[in-house]
Parts: structure tokens; sequence; C-alpha cells
């Protein structure tokens, strides 16, 4: 029996304000706030990840015998019609689940000159694979994440991204517990890139990456109706998908409105709502952890 799409909106009362991420400043990782890092061997250039620690973490974490999950994010690309920046410092989708409970971690695509993060698509394929590699560890040892409990997720390009880059090899694939992907996915359209297209070719390279998933957990959500996803995707990976349709509109009424410009964005789990409910029990289960109702 195929999978159904669950369907969901926003069906409780209207609140005053979406939750608003944890403020960006300059400095080191601390509670409560995001922080820009640019590790050592990309010193002297702008190549870098964010960072936002737990509400409850201290330095002395480690004494504390205390870790976290670790949520892992990759951004949309640059699309001024739909508001996706392209930076790290946009991004929004692992946070409407991390919520000051677990460490949450934007990571870059490495342009092709390895000086900036790339806005649009992968930039250099292999290095930004590496960057997660070497870095992903280091801020787990660093900060208290919890190896065992490291999800992937992403909005758009970086739906595509959880499996293109996510399973990219069998190390970089061994780095996550758990996979979610928001609006589109790895193999299911043909894109204007060489690693893209053909259709036919570019769904067995993304069929190899699928097998990397090894049976672990993986969300499909989406804000628009697109059956190819899970025709491509369910066959692949039964029983351990899950299928989240979105419903934008009950969500958010009008587009543009003044939260968010289009139908296609990552600012959805800041909003109370079965949806958001839906995709943090689902994070919940597959760290192990226990989140407070909201």
């Amino acid at each position: 029996m195929q999978a159904a799409w669950i369907i969901l909106g926003w069906t409780t009362a209207l609140i005053a304000a979406d939750l608003p991420l944890p403020p960006l400043v300059d400095g080191p990782p601390a509670a409560g706030r995001r922080v820009a890092v640019t590790p050592k061997e990309y010193t002297g250039t702008r190549v870098h990840h964010l960072v936002a620690l737990p509400d409850d973490w201290t330095p002395d974490w480690k004494a504390r015998g205390k870790t976290w999950p670790v949520i892992a994010e990759y951004t949309g690309n640059y699309f001024p019609g739909t508001g996706s920046t392209g930076e790290v410092e946009g991004a929004a989708l692992g946070y409407g689940v991390a919520r000051g409970r677990a460490i949450w971690v934007v990571l870059p695509y490495v342009a092709l000159d390895r000086r900036k993060n790339e806005v649009t698509w992968w930039g250099d394929i292999e290095a930004t694979v590496g960057y997660a590699k070497t870095n992903l560890p280091c801020i787990c040892t660093e900060f208290g994440g919890d190896r065992r409990k490291v999800v992937l997720c992403g909005f758009s390009r970086g739906a595509i991204g959880v499996s293109f880059l996510g399973l990219h090899d069998d190390e970089i694939a061994s780095l996550w517990c758990g996979f979610w992907a928001h609006d589109h996915f790895d193999g299911v359209q043909v894109w204007s890139a060489p690693w893209g297209a053909p259709l036919a070719r570019y769904r067995e390279e993304a069929t190899v990456r699928l097998r990397r998933l090894a049976g672990r957990p993986l969300l499909l959500s989406q804000g628009f109706t697109n059956e190819e996803t899970r025709r491509f995707v369910e066959p692949l990976t039964r029983p351990s998908t899950r299928f989240l349709q979105v419903d934008m509109v009950a969500l958010y009424g009008k587009f543009p409105n003044e939260v968010v410009q289009h139908p296609h964005n990552d600012r959805w789990p800041l909003r109370d709502g079965e949806a958001t409910s839906f995709a943090q029990a689902w994070f919940e289960s597959v760290t192990g952890t226990r989140q407070s109702a909201k």
C-alpha cells in the first residue's frame, strides 16, 4: 500500500506573531543566539556556517553530563521572488523544530573559489560535502552535540541537498540519524544543470544516493501539490518515509503577506499549528527526545 500525503495546515487559533529566530550577533557561540563561525581551514575567507546553541547550554556542559540533539540545515537558492536569500543567515526551517532545545547548525555551500559561501546551487561539491564532514563532528565535540542524534534538513535547494549532498558518499551519510526535506527532492525532476539532467541519468544517480539512507527516517514535506515526489521516493525508501503536505493558504491566507512573500518558504515551522507539531513530533521520535507541548 502506497503512503499518502498527510495534509496539515493551521487549524488552531490565530497567534499574534511567529516564533522569532535567535538574534544574529558577533562573538563566540552561546546559549540562545545565532553566531557566524569561520572554521580554521577557511581562515581569511568569507566561508562560514551558523550555530545557535540551546537555551539551556552552558560552558560546563561536559561536567554536567549534558548533550543535545543537533539539526543541521541547508538553505534554498537565492530567489528574490520567494524571499529566499540563499545565505546561511536566511535559514529558518531547522529552528522551527529546534526551538532552543537542540543545537541548530546552518551549513554553507562552498563557492568554487573556496573564498565565500555560494548562494545558488552547490558551488564546489567536494568542498561543500567536505565542510560538513569536517565541521559537524567538531561542533558536536565542542558544544555537546550528540553524534547519534544529528538530523539533516533543507528547504528547496537544500531539500535536494539533503540527499544530493547528505547522501553523497558513505562518510557523509554516516553523520545523520534522520533526514527532512521541504519542497523538492533529489531525483524527482530535471534541473537545468549538468548534475540534474537528463532525468533518466539523474534518477539513476539519485537512486544510488537513496540506497545510503539504509532504512533511516526521512520526512518529505511540501507546500504544493506534487505526487511525483511520492511516486519516485516511496518505493525506494519504504517504510521509513513520512509524507507531509502543508496547506500554506490555511497557514497564511493570501500571498504575499507581512510574514512571507510566497507559499514556497521555510518559515512555516515558526508558526504553531498542526503541520509544525507533526514536524516537531517526527524530530522528537527520530532523536529520542521529548519536547514540551506548544
